[in-house]
C-alpha cells in the first residue's frame, strides 16, 4: 500500500484510474460521515470525501473494492464433486430454465429467473428480505439499491439496469437488522460483498444466499447520453428508462412525459455508442461470469445477440449455473416446488456458445492487466479466477497485442477520470 499520499487521494487513484465501478461499498467500509457516494461532473457517482479519512480506513477500501480485488469462489464453499472448468469457474450442474410463472418470466430480462428466485426465497421463508436493485427514482437510466420484502417489491427490481448501480452503499442498514437476506447484483457487486465479509462477519452470517447475472457491463453516462440525443431524446425530461424486458430481450422503452420512445435491444448495443461505451474496469473485467456467486444466470442466445425478431415470439429462457451445493439445492427446490421450469441440463461448451464475448474477455483479462502494470497504475489482484492460465494457451502475438492495446488506451487518457467532485 502506498502511504505516501494522503488518504483521500489514494482513495481517489481507484477513480483516477477508472478502476471505480460505483457499487458503493467504500462508503459503507468509512461510513457516509467520512466517504459518500455524489454524483460528478461525468454523471458518475462516485466516492467523495466528507470526513476524516485515515490510511487505515483507505486500506480497507483497497482490500474490499472490486476495482482493486477480485476472487473467484472461497474455497470453503468448493466440494468434492464440485466440476471445474478453466473459463466458467467452479459448477455443480448447468440447467436451462424459466420462471414458471408466465407473468415474471415475461417481467424478467430473459426467462425471469432471478425474479422468480427472490420471490420463491421470500415466500418459502428462507430469507427475510432481498438486497438488490430497482431502476432508478432521480437518474432513471441507473438503477439504485432496493430492498424487498414481498413478491411485488421483487418485480419492481425485475428487468436488467445497463447504468450505475450503488447496491452496497449502505450494507450497515442492512446488516443491523440481523434477519437473513439474499442479495441479487452484479458479479463486481458479489466480489466486493464477499471481499467485505472478511472485515465483517455478519455478512457470512446473515446473507444465505449469493445469486447474480452473467455480466457483460453497462453504459458510461456519456455514452448514455449520446445515444439519447442521436435518437432525439431531451435526458433531462426522461422519467422512465426500460433497458429490457416484457419479452426476450423485450423493448428499450424511454418515457418522456405522455411520450414513449421503444427501440430495439440491439439498437442500442449495436450502436456507437454501445460497442464503444463500456466503462474500461468493465473491459478488464476478469469475472464477468459471477464466479463468486451461488448461482449465476446467463441469457441463452447463440453467438450472444438475439435475433431480430419481435421479441414477444421468444419467451425467454435462462442458463443457470448453480456454483455451490447451496446454489444447487436451492435451484432443483424451487424446479420442484414449481418457482421454477428445469428444462435440460447443459455443460461448459454450450455456456461458451451463448456467451463467446464472455469467453474472450475472460482469455484477454492477464494481458490487458499487464498493460496496466506497464502503465505504472493500480492492477487488480485476482485470486482463483485461472486468467494467467488461460492467457498462457494463447499465442504471444495475441497476448502482445492485448498488453499493448490496453497500455495505448491509457495513454490516449481513454483510461482516466478526473479526480471527484460533486455536482449536487
Amino acid at each position: 500500500m502506498n502511504r505516501d499520499q494522503q488518504p483521500a487521494d489514494r482513495l481517489y487513484a481507484i477513480v483516477e484510474q477508472s478502476l471505480c465501478i460505483g457499487c458503493g461499498l467504500c462508503q459503507s467500509v468509512a461510513g457516509p460521515d467520512v466517504v459518500r457516494m455524489e454524483r460528478t461532473a461525468t454523471g458518475w457517482d462516485r466516492p467523495y470525501v466528507v470526513g476524516d479519512l485515515d490510511h487505515e480506513t483507505v486500506d480497507a477500501i483497497y482490500d474490499t473494492c472490486p476495482g482493486t480485488r477480485i476472487e473467484g469462489l472461497p474455497e470453503r464453499l468448493i466440494e468434492d464433486d464440485t466440476k471445474s472448468d478453466n473459463v466458467w469457474g467452479a459448477w455443480r450442474r448447468m440447467v436451462m430454465s424459466w420462471a414458471a410463472d408466465p407473468e415474471i418470466r415475461h417481467e424478467g430480462s430473459t426467462g425471469g429467473v432471478l425474479t422468480a428466485l427472490g420471490i420463491y426465497l421470500l415466500e418459502s421463508g428462507q430469507v427475510d428480505f432481498i438486497l438488490h436493485a430497482k431502476a432508478g427514482t432521480e437518474e432513471p437510466t441507473f438503477g439504485e439499491r432496493h430492498l424487498s420484502f414481498t413478491r411485488e417489491d421483487v418485480i419492481a427490481g425485475a428487468g436488467s439496469r445497463y447504468g450505475q448501480t450503488a447496491p452496497l452503499t449502505d450494507m450497515q442498514d442492512a446488516l443491523d437488522r440481523n434477519r437473513p437476506f439474499a442479495f441479487i447484483g452484479k458479479p463486481c457487486d458479489i466480489n466486493a460483498l464477499r471481499n467485505y465479509a472478511r472485515h465483517d462477519p455478519r455478512v457470512d452470517k446473515l446473507v444465505k444466499y449469493w445469486l447474480t447475472m452473467v455480466c457483460g457491463g453497462f453504459m458510461t453516462p456519456s455514452a448514455m447520453g449520446d445515444f439519447m440525443e442521436n435518437h432525439g431524446i431531451d435526458r433531462a425530461s426522461v422519467t422512465k428508462f426500460r433497458y429490457r424486458g416484457r419479452g426476450c430481450p423485450g423493448p428499450t422503452r424511454v418515457e418522456t412525459g405522455d411520450t414513449v420512445t421503444e427501440l430495439h435491444y440491439l439498437d442500442m448495443w449495436l450502436s456507437e455508442e454501445g460497442l464503444k461505451g463500456l466503462p474500461f474496469r468493465c473491459k478488464i473485467c476478469p469475472d464477468g461470469i459471477g464466479e463468486a456467486a451461488d448461482i449465476a444466470i446467463s441469457d441463452t442466445w447463440p453467438g450472444g445477440l438475439p435475433d431480430r425478431v419481435d421479441s414477444e415470439t421468444d419467451l425467454g429462457t435462462n442458463a443457470i449455473i448453480a456454483r455451490t451445493k447451496a446454489g444447487q439445492e436451492l435451484m432443483e427446490a424451487a424446479g420442484r416446488d414449481g418457482a421454477l421450469t428445469l428444462d435440460f441440463d447443459v455443460i461448459p461448451d454450450d455456456i461458451s456458445i451463448f456467451q463467446p464475448h464472455q469467453l474472450h474477455k475472460k482469455y484477454a483479462a492477464w494481458p490487458r492487466h499487464q498493460g496496466i502494470g506497464d502503465s505504472g497504475r493500480i492492477v487488480p489482484e485476482t485470486r482463483r479466477l485461472r486468467i494467467a492460465e488461460l492467457a498462457a494457451e494463447l499465442p504471444e502475438t495475441q497476448n502482445a497485442a492485448q498488453r499493448d492495446g490496453t497500455r495505448k488506451r491509457i495513454e490516449a487518457g481513454k483510461a482516466s477520470e478526473p479526480k471527484p467532485e460533486p455536482v449536487r
